[in-house]
């Protein structure tokens, strides 16, 4: 699977998240207006010079930056998961994920990947009893679609409570709930983390999976293989940095990182790949 974000999507979110013009990046830089323009709408790079360079400018490191428009990907994970399903869904033809974590047919839905009907067909194939939907954030890419579920299935709907407002429908205050850092949701015989992730949005969560073998986090688009998600609003960004920096990954090197989109990683591959990693 290709890669969420390129080159261009990369520097356009450094630069929107520091807030700071072509012009500023280009002073920083030593490259012109032009040639950062060019970079940011997908042109592919004159040199690897330019690419180091513009990246200094923008606080990035540079070898990861120069691995993505070589082609890096992360290394493929087992395409069968242990009590992990994932489900896709389109809005606009771009591809989006959520998951279903089942054990002892108690299962908890991760995102709904603006497929709410895959969502239960699963549950129904499966014979799976729904314990709890748990929201990364509110975009409706990842939220549409929860009030088919609880029509279902009344559960409970974690979110943080900075992104309720998102929501383009939302469940009343009975079943909302606040996911507190560290608190934990049983599955079957399985364990869910709460791990609040501000930054792509204020209220972003991620879910660590905590099993025998190597752990699972559902980050949502806190974090994509090799980039971020664009940290919404902008002054977010620093926020988001640190989400990631300090939380994600600093997860055991084995980890499994889920995304919203794009492909499956590790916190090893980040610390090495990810130029927003310092």
């Amino acid at each position: 699977m290709p890669l969420e974000d390129e080159l261009g999507d990369i520097l356009k979110k450094a630069r929107n998240g520091q807030q700071r013009s072509m012009a500023d990046v280009a002073r920083a830089s030593g490259l012109s207006e032009v040639e950062v323009s060019e970079l940011e709408r997908g042109q592919s790079p004159r040199s690897r010079e330019q690419v180091q360079a513009v990246a200094r400018a923008l606080g990035l490191r540079t070898e990861p930056l120069t691995q993505v428009v070589d082609g890096w990907t992360p290394e493929a994970l087992p395409s069968s998961v242990p009590h992990v399903e994932t489900v896709f869904g389109s809005i606009g033809g771009y591809e989006v994920k959520g998951y279903v974590v089942h054990d002892r047919g108690e299962a908890v839905v991760v995102d709904t990947a603006y497929n709410a009907s895959g969502m239960l067909a699963l549950l129904a194939q499966r014979k799976l009893r729904l314990r709890a939907i748990c929201l990364t954030h509110g975009h409706s890419d990842h939220a549409e679609g929860i009030e088919a579920i609880l029509r279902a299935y009344p559960v409970p709907v974690y979110l943080g409570p900075d992104d309720f407002d998102l929501l383009s429908w939302r469940p009343s205050p009975q079943v909302l709930h606040v996911p507190q850092g560290g608190e934990t949701l049983p599955v079957g015989g399985l364990t869910i983390r709460f791990m609040p992730t501000p930054g792509h949005t204020p209220g972003g969560v991620c879910y660590r999976l905590e099993q025998a073998g190597a752990p699972i986090c559902f980050v949502g688009d806190t974090l994509f293989a090799g980039s971020i998600g664009r940290s919404n609003p902008a002054g977010l960004y620093e926020t988001h940095l640190e989400s990631v920096r300090k939380q994600v990954l600093t997860l055991a090197p084995d980890t499994r990182l889920f995304p919203g989109h794009g492909p499956a990683t590790t916190v090893r591959e980040e610390l090495l790949h990810n130029p927003f990693y310092s």
